[in-house]
């Protein structure tokens, strides 16, 4: 399923992986569980992240306690290779099924995820966490990207 995206390219594409900063960035989960086995728990739609959250300096960043998606940059995100998020392949490569059914969410219409793999991503997704500081070696090799300049 990863080939072009062809027509449904056309529509704009959220990156569910992304960071507060990011043009159009919203909190579609909660980030759950313990620090060293975090997993997402999808909201029910889509939530604005407050600028307050934003205007802390606190120790905390935003995507250590929420998923956020946002406007995908494609070219502009090192996992992008000028047709496919990378991210997601080697996520599905190398990541195992956490779900056998969809789970609930927000953003599926618009997420790049989706639409470039499908179901396997979502049964994948929750499992993912952006700043994720006691990421197993496995799960940081998965997502590390400068594995692509080894390819």
């Amino acid at each position: 399923m990863s080939d072009t995206l062809s027509s449904k390219s056309k529509k704009t594409l959220m990156c569910p992986s992304a960071d507060a900063e990011m043009s159009g960035s919203v909190i579609f989960g909660i980030v759950a569980g313990t620090p060293e086995e975090p997993h997402v728990v999808h909201l029910d739609r889509v939530k604005a992240i407050p600028q307050e959250l934003l205007a802390l300096e606190a120790p905390v960043k935003p995507s250590e306690i929420f998923r956020i998606a946002a406007t995908c940059i494609e070219n502009g995100c090192m996992h992008f290779d000028g047709t496919n998020c990378r991210l997601t392949e080697r996520i599905i490569d190398g990541l195992p099924a956490v779900s056998e059914q969809l789970p609930a969410c927000a953003i599926r219409s618009k997420c790049r995820w989706w639409y470039q793999e499908g179901k396997e991503a979502c049964f994948r997704c929750q499992q993912v966490v952006r700043d994720n500081y006691n990421a197993t070696e496995h799960l940081f090799n998965t997502v590390d990207p400068s594995a692509y300049s080894q390819v």
